[in-house]
């Protein structure tokens, strides 16, 4: 599974710090431990309380470009900010994130052409997040039909279905599970699919231990990316053992070091 690490954003503190005092050792050391973690696409959100974003997300890729190589996932909800980051960005990228709304397809699934670059796709639109995998599996269809007459590689298109948190809304975490399962029927070959994965344990007790179930359960169901903190070891441990059962690995003694490496 592509685990895409979660912890240059904005929203956690040390990172929210950093940004306000230009510390690049503290970006740049969160983007070595995640990619030496396992991490092989770090995630770049500056958070909801820059006055700057466009400033703020080219700062960001510049001091992680230092001193990683790493793939890194543009994160904004700002177009214009995820146009700006291409002036800077020299690795490999993703757009995190469209939508199916028209609107937000018509600008940045072009943009990913483009720039040659992959684009996760969340499965909402002008009506909000839908209720049931079926509805969400609809949403999907409308983003791989227009991002096949965009010319977007079927290969650089990923669907997230969405995860609510399970202290809110329950019954999701299941119709998730469901959309994976229905997105890989939709089109030959299908899309990828991601989910944001600790949100399902947002303002829960014993985050981890939900965290660290709902990936081996995602992972099953047929998933290929997830955004999380490879630096929590039981949580890869549990990734990489149920990718080997799953025989997506081939088995040895050493099989945890040999993942991360």
């Amino acid at each position: 599974m592509l685990v895409i690490g979660e912890r240059i954003n904005g929203m956690f503190d040390d990172v929210k710090a950093a940004i306000k005092e230009r510390n690049a050792k503290v970006i740049q050391d969160l983007a070595k431990r995640q990619v030496e973690s396992g991490a092989s696409v770090l995630d770049v959100n500056v958070g909801p309380s820059s006055g700057d974003p466009q400033g703020v997300m080219k700062w960001l890729i510049e001091v992680i470009q230092e001193v990683t190589p790493a793939t890194l996932a543009i994160d904004s909800p700002n177009i214009k900010v995820v146009k700006g980051a291409f002036e800077v960005c020299r690795n490999e990228a993703i757009i995190n994130s469209t939508t199916g709304q028209k609107e937000k397809m018509e600008v940045l699934i072009p943009l990913a052409v483009e720039k040659k670059a992959s684009i996760i796709s969340l499965t909402m639109d002008e009506k909000g997040i839908p209720r049931d995998a079926d509805l969400r599996a609809e949403i999907a269809v409308r983003i791989i039909t227009y991002a096949g007459e965009c010319g977007l590689p079927i290969e650089n298109l990923y669907i997230d279905p969405i995860i609510l948190p399970c202290n809110v809304a329950q019954p999701q975490a299941g119709h998730v599970l469901e959309t994976i399962k229905q997105v890989k029927i939709l089109s030959d070959p299908p899309p990828k699919t991601v989910i944001g994965l600790s949100n399902v344990s947002q303002g829960t007790k014993d985050r981890e231990l939900i965290n660290r179930t709902y990936a081996v359960m995602a992972i099953t169901a047929g998933l290929d990316a997830a955004i999380m903190d490879p630096m929590d070891d039981d949580l890869m441990n549990a990734v990489i053992t149920a990718e080997l059962l799953l025989n997506k690995n081939i088995y040895c003694d050493s099989f945890l070091k040999a993942y991360r490496k």
